[in-house]
């Protein structure tokens, strides 16, 4: 790489890992926050559901709003909003201010990780750079999430406003650089007249459809099935607006790219499985082990180890192997990991849960950033920005449905407040991950026979 696309790497990866570290901070941050603001248990879900809204209903119009206005244009400006938002986070003195606050700053990540990613995927050219590119952002997205929650719990004990500031001062030196090292480009896809009413379907679907998923724990079954089928009526309008659409938003010829189906589905039950875990892994060394939460952190912390695996051996692994089968190690990897944390005791010692903490890193560092390069692989330039934020689609809600499922199984299986039945409840729930992983390994493993014969096919074609 030329020093300049090393800079240009560092800054956009410095972005990735500020939100990261911005969201599992969050977590930990939450009871100070109930103390002070005397926030009902609803309240303070909303902190955490508001993000994951905004985020994951912008996130595809971010992406194709960078390929319509300017990836450099979007990622800055939006990185201003960020810092903007975050800051009013952190003077808060209202819980619906700290809302809205946090609704805004994950619309602001909805449009800055789309643009971001294209920017890397329009820079490096594709092939071994553009892989270990991604390998390097994936790996310190991973890492910026893992020792958030270190990071969160030493902030906290100073006071959880500083969980709010610290991104603001770590976002406004990115935005410096940024400006320096971001290449200028021009919009990449024709404007044409802005499909105002694709934007409005689509943003109102995913909204709804989060909104449904978060909420799903907390209300009957009628609300759900409301919510799920006014997300799929806005979605079918969707599509029909594209269809006439001189412009659409978003070329729905894009979904014919079976790679790019693949790698979402495998990404959403991926990143699933990995909330699930966390969420449960954190319940347990908190409430039921009495662990505080910079203990709870330094724990999981070994997750970071995807940070040094994802750069260095990964890319080796995929030159040798190829990428779906690199995807399918890591998968069977976070199976395994899994499966060994079932047994879960009331007493485990930190030894026996450090096998399952460093196979699912590693599945992170095979996994995660191998899918990235499958989702944008053989894309148009002009829909680089489109791709990236269909990826991020996935990851946003796979996140909210597999933090949906696994609280209400977690609920559902807890029937008491006593230790045993905390237990039973965890128990019950470490199977999600299990299945979510499982269901993203078959995902992947039913691709590899079209991945081999598209591989001889090109062999052939370029002799």
């Amino acid at each position: 790489m030329t020093r300049s696309r090393i800079a240009l790497l560092l800054v956009l990866s410095g972005a990735v890992f500020m939100e990261g570290v911005d969201v599992s901070m969050m977590g930990v941050a939450l009871p100070s926050i109930r103390a002070e603001l005397g926030l009902s248990t609803s309240e303070l879900q909303w902190i955490v559901s508001a993000y994951v809204l905004g985020y994951g209903g912008f996130v595809l119009l971010g992406g194709r709003a960078a390929d319509l206005l300017g990836r450099r244009r979007m990622f800055l400006a939006w990185m201003a909003v960020f810092v903007v938002f975050s800051g009013l986070g952190g003077i808060a003195d209202s819980g619906a201010l700290l809302i809205v606050a946090r609704f805004v700053t994950g619309v602001a990540a909805g449009f800055m990780a789309p643009a971001g990613l294209s920017i890397i995927t329009s820079s490096f050219p594709e092939g071994s750079e553009r892989n270990r590119a991604l390998l390097v952002y994936a790996g310190v997205a991973a890492a910026g999430f893992s020792l958030g929650m270190v990071v969160g719990g030493l902030l906290t004990a100073i006071g959880w406003r500083w969980v709010f500031f610290a991104p603001v001062v770590m976002a406004s030196l990115l935005l410096v650089v940024a400006w320096r090292v971001v290449p200028r480009d021009t919009p990449t896809a024709e404007r044409g007249a802005f499909d105002l009413g694709g934007a409005l379907s689509l943003t109102g679907a995913m909204i709804l459809l989060v909104f449904t998923v978060v909420r799903a724990p907390d209300v009957s079954l009628a609300p759900t099935l409301l919510g799920l089928v006014g997300s799929a009526a806005l979605l079918a309008a969707f599509v029909v607006i594209e269809r006439r659409a001189a412009a659409p938003l978003v070329r729905l010829g894009i979904l014919r790219s079976a790679s790019l189906v693949r790698a979402n589905v495998g990404t959403m039950f991926f990143i699933g499985a990995f909330v699930a875990f966390q969420f449960v892994a954190v319940l347990y060394l908190q409430e039921l082990r009495g662990w505080s939460s910079v203990e709870t952190g330094l724990a999981l912390m070994v997750l970071g180890i995807d940070a040094i695996l994802a750069p260095t051996l990964t890319p080796r692994l995929v030159e040798r192997f190829g990428k779906l089968p690199v995807i399918g190690a890591g998968m069977a990897l976070a199976v395994v990991g899994y499966a060994l944390f079932l047994p879960l005791g009331p007493d485990w010692t930190y030894l026996q849960m450090l096998p399952t903490i460093l196979l699912v890193g590693v599945a992170f560092a095979l996994t995660f950033g191998t899918l990235m390069i499958v989702a944008t692989d053989g894309i148009a330039e002009a829909e680089q920005g489109l791709a990236s934020g269909l990826q991020y689609v996935s990851l946003q809600f796979g996140a909210a449905v597999g933090l949906a499922v696994v609280a209400a199984v977690n609920v559902a299986a807890t029937n008491g407040s006593s230790q045993a039945a905390l237990l039973d409840g965890f128990q019950a729930a470490l199977f999600v991950p299990v299945a979510a992983v499982v269901l993203g390994l078959v995902v992947t493993a039913t691709a590899l026979p079209g991945l081999r014969r598209a591989s001889v096919i090109g062999a052939c074609s370029s002799t």
